[in-house]
């Protein structure tokens, strides 16, 4: 698959690049992808939630009223559950939501990702730049000269730039991420994939079978 080269400018710069097929031209496997993305989704859990039980609260232990005589049912704390401030019966505890994930998945879970973007026109191509210093209204510039202002767009470099990264980050539909760390779930959520030409064969080689 072929794609012209744009510069920041959104102009094309009468280049043009072959989208390596064995990474954006596979028949994507859904469920190679829902694996991956659920597995990404898992991993964020910080799994912290917990009530207490009735060993936990507190409460007096002392007996309610007498075992027999009252007409009403036998009781030995009111930290039990059937009382307004006692325990919690079955509440959840802290856990791990983590689970593991077969290499060979993730990385046909990514390669079908990249190919779904490649096949619906989501792949543009820029040519390589930095920047000086932080600058948001600069880098919001740039998407807005390549028609994406307003959708979500995953930028992605061939190294970490720090200042690519800051500009960035205060813009919530825009995000920037080295070539090596390109997930599943980032491709599928960004409108619009935006590869700067120097991170093609970091792909390329990340991918490789």
């Amino acid at each position: 698959m072929e794609l012209a080269v744009k510069n920041k400018t959104g102009q094309e710069t009468g280049r043009k690049v072959n989208l390596n097929t064995a990474i954006f031209g596979v028949e994507p496997n859904d469920h190679a992808i829902y694996l991956d993305v659920k597995q990404y989704l898992a991993n964020q859990r910080q799994g912290t939630a917990k009530t207490k039980q009735r060993n936990e609260v507190s409460g007096s232990t002392k007996k309610i009223h007498r075992q027999k005589g009252t007409g009403g049912a036998r009781h030995g704390s009111r930290k039990a559950p059937i009382f307004v401030g006692g325990g919690r019966i079955f509440g959840p505890q802290p856990r791990d939501y983590t689970f593991k994930l077969n290499k060979k998945v993730k990385r046909l879970a990514r390669i079908s990702a990249l190919s779904y973007k490649a096949k619906d026109n989501e792949v543009t191509v820029i040519e390589n730049f930095s920047m000086e210093k932080p600058a948001t209204k600069e880098f919001n510039s740039i998407l807005k000269s390549l028609a994406l202002d307003g959708k979500k767009a995953l930028v992605v470099i061939p190294e970490i730039n720090k200042n690519l990264v800051l500009s960035s980050r205060n813009l919530p539909k825009a995000k920037v991420v080295q070539a090596t760390d390109i997930n599943t779930y980032d491709i599928l959520n960004a409108q619009q994939l935006v590869l700067l030409e120097g991170a093609l064969p970091v792909i390329e080689k990340t991918l490789a079978s």
